[in-house]
């Protein structure tokens, strides 16, 4: 995203926040005018002293002395208040950013976050509104009122000595020129310092999850160093970004330097041949001073700007994120659900070019069990993302209720599928909540009676508070079997048409499973269930079976009909038990 478009869009920023940002530029301007007429006062005070007769007109300093108390007084107040006044606006961004930001996330495809690394996406969330937000608390600040400074100065100069400014005419475009080329080159290593640490924080975010499997492996001497790798890098490029960044403010301030000392050179030759008074001479200096400053001060907060832009490029890459694509217009809501569901000739890769499935059909009556069993990599959760609509077919199509899948209503479609995935979730919150996730109007009895159904009410009724207790951190404090059991629960407690199971019953034991299964097939009576497992005995009652391999469906049927063939379901089912 180029630098305009960066700017533009934090002006639009800005602008939502009208009334605060019109009285940061009244604050600004009047402060900055205020603190600007010091130097001319000071200039009249020091003409109203004759050096020749030893003559002070007393009134004249006196009145550019009081004046100059209040207005710099004034001044100070209005600088106190356009802080307040700026820091208000930019938290208020930050929290319509961070807002836009959650708001584009909720309605991204799935496949995004397949791509990105949830620590990545923290840390754009995180610190790169942290530094957009710094800078335009202060950064914008310091270049606003650095712009009324040179513009107001500048003016005064040329009013007081003409002759002298024209030593600007050759420090200024040196400085421009340099700064501008610095910016070009800096700008990138500020981006790359920012994906350095987003890379670093999604690596950190892995490890942490992973503690565990990494203690069990004794892995803990190549995590660290695969850390220190990382964090290497993430500090050179820190380091190199502000290295450069920094050489701004010292040469810009040598050129200014140059220039103060071009003025007070020609300024005395004009001042020895009577074209200029003493005291014009020192309020001309002073604002070569508030000239020059103020572009020194914005050459030393350049790297901080480039590190704003790079910050803000990857805020709004999130923001501007392309949402899942819309419901066809004409697409209808999936009502009087059935539950028939048909895969007509679907073909599918995630990357172009690489085929996940090929020509895979499928049909599952109302209130069937259809149980997709396979080898890892066998296209079984890709059937999934395909039902649920989380990805869209190349080739063929999806139906419900002989409906195509593209001409329904996402939300409608996905409301009639309950879904208990292999990874559970469970977010801070009471049992209660967690179970009731998908019906927030759930009575008690409801929940209740689901949690009994899924073999969890016995364990939740021996808890001190019950249905009422906390759970946090993704329910850490609770076994994996049990967390699947309160997952299992929630959909339990939907009336939805379908269902999805995918390894539901991994994390659980051998009865419990059974036991679960027999909950589910009374639970799910003229509903149409799709379970994908490894293990193969939970999926013997199934009414159909689908045995996939290499995207494709090899086998299907009967568990009864499907070991008397003596095929790939034969060899899968028999190398369980060898394997036991």
């Amino acid at each position: 995203m180029s630098k305009r478009k960066l700017l533009l869009r934090l002006w639009q920023y800005m602008g939502r926040n009208r009334l605060s940002l019109i009285l940061s530029l009244v604050l600004s301007v009047s402060g900055s005018l205020l603190a600007l007429y010091g130097p001319k006062l000071s200039g009249e005070a020091i003409n109203a002293i004759d050096l020749g007769k030893g003559e002070v007109d007393f009134d004249t300093v006196c009145r550019c002395v009081i004046l100059m108390i209040v207005f710099y007084l004034l001044s100070s107040v209005f600088t106190y208040l356009l802080n307040a006044v700026m820091i208000r606006l930019s938290k208020k961004i930050s929290k319509q950013m961070r807002h836009d930001i959650f708001e584009n996330m909720a309605s991204l495809p799935v496949s995004f976050y397949d791509q990105y690394q949830t620590g990545n996406i923290i840390s754009i969330v995180t610190y790169d509104v942290d530094t957009v937000n710094q800078s335009m608390s202060s950064d914008l600040l310091q270049i606003l009122q650095s712009a009324i400074t040179v513009v107001v100065s500048f003016v005064m100069m040329v009013t007081i000595a003409p002759k002298l400014v024209v030593i600007f005419l050759f420090t200024i475009p040196a400085t421009a020129f340099f700064t501008r080329w610095l910016a070009n080159r800096v700008r990138p290593m500020f981006r790359q310092r920012s994906a350095r640490l987003g890379e670093l924080n999604g690596f950190a975010e892995e490890m942490l999850s992973g503690q565990k499997t990494i203690r069990a492996y004794g892995r803990e001497e190549a995590v660290l160093g695969k850390f220190d790798e990382k964090n290497q890098t993430a500090v050179d490029a820190y380091t190199k970004a502000e290295a450069n960044g920094t050489v701004t403010g010292p040469a810009v301030n040598f050129i200014n330097n140059i220039s103060l000392t071009l003025v007070c050179v020609f300024g005395a030759l004009l001042f020895l041949h009577g074209d200029i008074r003493i005291g014009d001479l020192s309020s001309f200096v002073q604002y070569s001073r508030k000239f020059s400053g103020p572009i020194n001060e914005v050459a030393n907060i350049i790297a901080e700007l480039q590190s704003a832009f790079a910050a803000a490029e990857r805020v709004f890459g999130l923001i501007d994120a392309q949402p899942e694509k819309a419901d066809a217009p004409d697409a209808v809501a999936l009502t009087d659900v059935k539950g028939r569901v048909e895969l007509e000739h679907v073909d599918f890769s995630y990357i172009p070019g690489n085929p996940i499935i090929r020509d895979f059909s499928m049909t599952a009556e109302p209130g069937s069990l259809t149980a997709i069993v396979g080898p890892t990599g066998a296209g079984k959760t890709t059937i999934i993302n395909l039902l649920m609509r989380f990805y869209d077919v190349d080739r063929g199509a999806v139906l419900v209720d002989g409906q195509n899948v593209r001409n329904l209503t996402r939300d409608s479609l996905r409301r009639a599928y309950t879904m208990v995935l292999q990874d559970t979730w469970l977010f801070h919150g009471t049992i209660f909540d967690n179970i009731a996730y998908g019906k927030p109007d759930a009575a008690m009895e409801e929940v209740v009676k689901a949690a009994k159904a899924a073999r969890i009410h016995s364990y939740i009724s021996r808890l001190p508070q019950g249905y009422q207790t906390i759970l946090s951190d993704n329910g850490t404090s609770i076994s994996k079997g049990q967390k699947q059991l309160l997952t299992i629960a929630r959909a339990m407690l939907l009336d939805a048409h379908m269902l999805i199971l995918d390894e539901a019953t991994s994390n659980v034991d051998t009865q419990t499973e059974q036991q679960i299964q027999a909950a589910m097939r009374e639970l799910m009576k003229d509903k149409t269930c799709f379970v994908i497992a490894h293990r193969l005995s939970t999926i013997r009652s199934a009414n159909h079976i689908l045995v996939m391999r290499g995207g494709q469906v090899v086998e299907q049927g009967t568990h009864k009909s499907l070991m008397a063939a003596g095929g790939f379901y034969h060899q899968l089912y028999q190398a369980q038990f060898e394997s036991v």
